[in-house]
This record gives C-alpha cells, sequence and structure tokens, in this order.
C-alpha cells in the first residue's frame, strides 16, 4: 500500500479514535486515556504491517500471529456477549467517560471472565503481537510493547474504577483470576 494511503487512512482512523475517546482524554485517571494510546499503536502497527497480512502464509510466524488473531477475535466476541448478556449495561449509571457496554451493574464472573479480568484488553494484546508477527521488525516491536504498556495501564486504571464501583467483589475477583492470560499474568 502507498505510504500516503497509509498516512491518511493514519490520520483519518485516529480521528475516529479520537472523537470515540473524547471525554476520557480529558481525564488521565480514567482507563479510556490510557486505551486510546494503545488503539493508535496498534493502528500504526497494523498500517506498518497490512502488506505483508497474508505473506508466506504457512511459515510458523504467521500460523502464530494468526493463532493470536483467532484468539483476540473469541474474547472480543466473548467479551462483548458476556457484558451485554450478564454484565447488564444500564446507561443511566454514571460516567460519561464509559463507553456504552462498560455501563455494566453487575460484575461479571463467568466464561472468558471467570479465567481473566479484562477479556477486551487481552484481546487488544493478543491482536497487538498477532499483527507484529505478521513481519517483525524493531519499530513493530517496539509499537507492540508501547500497546503493550498502555493496556497494562488501562486494565489498571479500570480495575481502579471497578474496585469503586463494585467494592470488595471486585477485590475478591481480582484474587481469583489474572489480567490477561489465564494461569501466568
Amino acid at each position: 500500500m502507498v505510504i500516503a494511503i497509509k498516512v491518511a487512512l493514519f490520520v483519518a482512523a485516529s480521528g475516529a479514535i479520537a472523537w470515540l475517546s473524547r471525554r476520557p482524554l480529558t481525564d488521565p485517571r480514567h482507563h479510556g486515556f490510557y486505551r486510546f494510546f494503545a488503539w493508535e499503536a496498534i493502528l500504526a502497527l497494523f498500517l506498518m504491517n497490512v502488506d505483508h497480512w497474508f505473506a508466506d502464509p504457512f511459515s510458523p510466524r504467521q500460523l502464530a500471529a494468526w493463532a493470536l488473531l483467532i484468539v483476540s477475535l473469541v474474547l472480543i466476541v466473548e467479551g462483548v456477549r458476556l457484558l451485554r448478556g450478564r454484565g447488564r449495561p444500564d446507561q443511566a449509571r454514571e460516567g460519561d467517560a464509559l463507553l456504552g457496554i462498560e455501563k455494566t451493574t453487575e460484575l461479571v464472573t463467568t466464561g472468558a471472565y471467570r479465567y481473566i479480568r479484562h477479556p477486551f484488553y487481552a484481546s487488544l494484546l493478543y491482536l497487538a503481537w498477532g499483527i507484529c508477527l505478521k513481519q517483525p521488525g524493531a519499530v513493530q516491536v517496539a509499537l507492540a510493547l508501547v500497546a503493550t504498556g498502555f493496556l497494562v495501564a488501562t486494565a489498571k486504571a479500570e480495575e481502579r474504577e471497578n474496585i469503586a464501583y463494585f467494592g470488595d467483589a471486585y477485590r475478591d475477583y481480582m484474587t481469583r483470576t489474572k489480567m490477561f492470560i489465564p494461569l501466568l499474568f
């Protein structure tokens, strides 16, 4: 893809991400503030590697990339399903900077949430590293590491918000689950 098209796509998509993140970007304590920068790093990573998406499709590196991308897709679908069904989102919940699906009123601890506290951010983590593996290089690895750092910061900020809303139930939940990778992290 021509570099000018990639730059134009980056600017346009960044504008959409900034609009979606407009409220959280005014408050560095909010998880959406950090999520914005993770999304930006993933977007840049995608545009850098889009030309290599299907190159050498059966190499071990590409197979590992596809595995991470598939896990990413499964986690996001599962997370949305669970939050909509069991989280009972309510638009009346306080928090103007929360996206609609984030306005849950019930703590979800089943499905993917039984093993990890942040399926959405785990999905983005796997997405970043899956894209990175498409054509790894120093800049791609750096962007994946930047995305990882901002996703950890996002999760930590969201955990503070969840403790404030759900209290001891969320603290107890944190002792039973990992952040992104079951049994590990």
